[in-house]
């Protein structure tokens, strides 16, 4: 497998275009007016505006939003000192994790040059490109006099991440290990094996969090560092005991931590047996820690453990830092990254730790239901919540400390447009959540015994969205919450089969018989349906024993709607039913309608479905703009399809001519205004962009969601059935946790409706 991997990494650098980044233009550059006006003489204005006045600068250029990451190669990685071109390839690393994590750009400067002051020198003379500067890879103690003097002699933030990035996480880390294991960071006795920058940056920080200067042991290459040695440099005589240790299996014993940022398999199983109960041990090296995960756990089963690989629990990993410090520096023009702001990370990274997961981070590691706990103490990389919580603390803690320059007003904004950069931003999904937490409704989950049905009910509760019901087995339903650790103590269980609800069960089945027994259904057919939670779950609707009904994820849409159409049934006033479903683009939502009922509906019920669809989308505070879509663009060709769509576009117009709708049009005209506008400039969907699509068929539409899910990875809310007699909605089978709570907050707000 390391043959395979080093190939790989051969492979992913050098095949294609060599290298991982590269500079995409930000403006148009197709025409000569572009290019006049992106070089000479457009950019004449802006240098002359930033000549009379220089902090115009982050007004005209990328200067704002620019990060230069600067190595001399000294110390890469644990490579050591390998030169500055050698270096390189983990620096466009860099680059790359700096804009893929936090929309930061990059430019990575190699620096063929070990003096420090010369490096001083050179990073100042190329500092008015930058709005950051990320030191990276050079060896201490040079790192301390670079980054001081820089921090000192420039009004940008620097930040040498090998010390401080480290010790910002392994802190949250900290934070959190010392409140699951019971210890006060003030009274723990710490050992740090390394005393190289990142050491020292993370004893400076813990003392910031309270520990104690007289309870660090601190050991390097020779041993002890200790106050009878003669060869301790300024910065590592700070940190110097007078203590009689001399060696790690002294300083270890009896201590509650211990931080190692040195070489493979340095801290033995019996050294590890003589720390206190519940040692707390953060073993960094890399790629093999200090002492291996399986080993420390085997040797200490009281441990808790975190390193520096992410395929063992509780990754100490730097890029839950620097790219979001970087982000909310810049975001408030910060003179300086001070000490205020390393901290105010390391407490939102601890505080991210314990709320509840994301679903897609459990995906992401394969893991059902991530808790805080000994294995989980600080949040994972793929966390989309890392650049709204970190960021925004980074900033205030500029504020707060008097070194941001553009303050920010309105967080709330600031958040959003965080999101935005980074296509987090759902301005519909945040309007869905407020209005079910404004009113909960209790939702009847149909297929309850299955974990991630559970799972959604778990965020909904947590996130007070609803009020679930759970229906089935209820022996099996809280098997599957103890085995995953689900909170959903107080959740009604509905065991329909339950001896308690034998009279229920009869009812239902009387109920049942009433509606369908001139519809060809028997006494029979109606005991062995109400065994089924669809029937059931729809029933209990109908006794106002819910406020809605989520089922599906196990069958065949067919088999998930005919027992909702037998229960529950068509509005009296609409003569169809219609699934819709929502389409989450970065421009904004696309409703797409009918993909789920009608397989080849008429002119008539073209109208219907239309005039169904805009109703739905009005619910959204959305103004519908409808295209009807065919294989033709307004008449250009005469057959069955076309026709059927041109007469209910015809209708439309005539009958509610305040609806913005036309037709019948292609896809892609229907979704491009410009082209629209000067190919069709009589269209009555000119002027604002079409949200809404209705398909001429059933298969049409079907495949085109489904296309536009998997191939083009959008997210998907739906489908939302409109017509129903009350509120019921089905579940693609197979839903992921994240499309059933969108589904549960679309069933919400379906019955606060009603």
């Amino acid at each position: 497998m390391d043959k395979l991997f080093r190939k790989d990494a051969f492979n992913y650098h050098a095949l294609g275009r060599p290298g991982k980044i590269e500079v995409i233009p930000t403006k148009p550059y197709s025409t000569q007016r572009d290019l006049s006006l992106a070089y000479s003489p457009g950019v004449a204005d802006p240098c002359l505006a930033i000549q009379k006045n220089p902090k115009d600068v982050y007004k005209y250029t990328a200067k704002g939003n620019l990060v230069a990451v600067i190595s001399n190669g000294t110390a890469v990685l644990g490579l050591g000192n390998i030169g500055a071109e050698a270096g390189k390839p983990v620096m466009e690393g860099k680059g790359l994790l700096f804009k893929v994590f936090a929309d930061v750009d990059v430019f990575d400067i190699e620096v063929n040059e070990t003096d420090p002051d010369k490096i001083v020198e050179v990073v100042k003379a190329i500092a008015p490109t930058f709005g950051g500067i990320n030191l990276e890879d050079i060896k201490a103690p040079e790192c301390f006099y670079i980054e001081d003097r820089l921090k000192n002699e420039l009004d940008i933030p620097i930040m040498h991440d090998d010390q401080h990035g480290t010790a910002i996480i392994s802190s949250a880390g900290l934070l959190n290990a010392a409140e699951i294991v019971g210890k006060k960071i003030e009274d723990m006795k710490i050992v740090v094996n390394g005393a190289g920058a990142s050491a020292i940056s993370c004893t400076r920080l813990y003392i910031e969090l309270g520990a104690k200067k007289e309870n660090i042991i601190m050991l390097d290459s020779r041993g002890v560092v200790h106050k009878d040695r003669t060869d301790l440099n300024e910065t590592k005589k700070q940190f110097a005991t007078d203590k009689p240790i001399h060696t790690l299996a002294e300083a270890v014993k009896g201590s509650d931590m211990f931080l190692g940022l040195s070489v493979a398999g340095v801290l033995k199983p019996e050294m590890l047996k003589t720390m206190a109960e519940n040692p707390i041990v953060f073993a960094l090296a890399n790629p093999v820690p200090e002492i291996t995960y399986d080993l420390a756990l085997e040797t200490r089963p009281d441990i808790l453990m975190a390193t520096g690989r992410s395929d063992y629990p509780n990754q100490i990993n730097n890029v839950l830092g620097f790219p979001f410090i970087f982000r909310g520096a810049l975001d408030v023009r910060a003179t300086k990254i001070n000490e205020e702001m390393k901290l105010a990370a390391a407490k939102a990274l601890s505080e991210l730790a314990k709320e509840p997961v994301p679903e897609e981070v459990n995906i992401a590691y394969g893991i059902n239901n991530i808790k805080f706990g000994k294995e989980y103490i600080i949040p994972k990389p793929t966390d989309p919540r890392l650049i709204e919580t970190v960021a925004p603390a980074v900033a205030k803690a500029a504020m707060d400390s008097g070194v941001a320059q553009e303050p920010i007003k309105d967080w709330e904004k600031y958040k959003e447009d965080l999101r935005k950069r980074m296509g987090l931003s759902s301005p519909l999904k945040r309007q869905m959540r407020g209005s079910c937490r404004s009113n909960p409704k209790r939702i009847l989950l149909s297929d309850a015994e299955n974990y991630k049905v559970l799972k959604a009910a778990e965020i909904a509760v947590n996130e007070k969205l609803a009020i679930p019901i759970l229906l089935g087995n209820e022996a099996k339903i809280k098997q599957i919450i103890a085995e995953h650790e689900l909170e959903l103590d107080g959740v009604t269980i509905v065991d329909h089969k339950a001896e308690a609800n034998k009279a229920k069960m009869q009812e239902y089945i009387k109920n049942l018989m009433s509606k369908r027994q001139r519809r060809g259904m028997t006494q029979q057919s109606a005991k062995e349906n109400m065994k089924l939670k669809s029937y059931y779950g729809c029933m209990m609707l109908c006794d106002d024993e819910t406020d809605a009904v989520l089922s599906g994820i196990n069958s065949n849409y067919p088999d998930t709607i005919r027992p909702a159409l037998h229960v529950i049934g068509r509005k009296p006033d609409v003569e169809i039913v219609t699934g819709i479903y929502i389409v989450m683009t970065k421009e904004g939502p696309l409703f797409l309608s009918d993909c789920t009922i009608n397989k080849e509906p008429s002119s008539d019920q073209l109208v219907q479905i239309t005039l169904q669809t805009a109703e739905v989308v009005r619910r959204f505070n959305i103004e519908p703009v409808v295209a009807m879509l065919s294989y033709s663009n307004f008449g250009s060709v005469n057959a069955e399809q076309p026709l059927k769509v041109r007469q209910a576009v015809a209708r439309l117009h005539k009958e509610n001519p305040e609806l913005k709708v036309d037709g019948e049009i292609q896809a892609n005209v229907a979704l491009d205004q410009e082209l629209m506008e000067e190919s069709f400039p009589f269209s009555k969907i000119i002027g604002k962009p079409v949200n809404t699509l209705i398909f001429p068929d059933l298969g049409s539409a079907n495949i085109a969601y489904k296309m536009l899910n998997k191939a083009a990875g959008f997210e998907i809310i739906g489908p939302i059935l409109n017509g129903m007699n009350k509120p019921v909605h089905v579940l693609q089978m197979g839903s992921e946790v994240n499309e059933i709570v969108n589904m549960i907050m679309v069933a919400v707000m379906d019955a606060q409706r009603r």
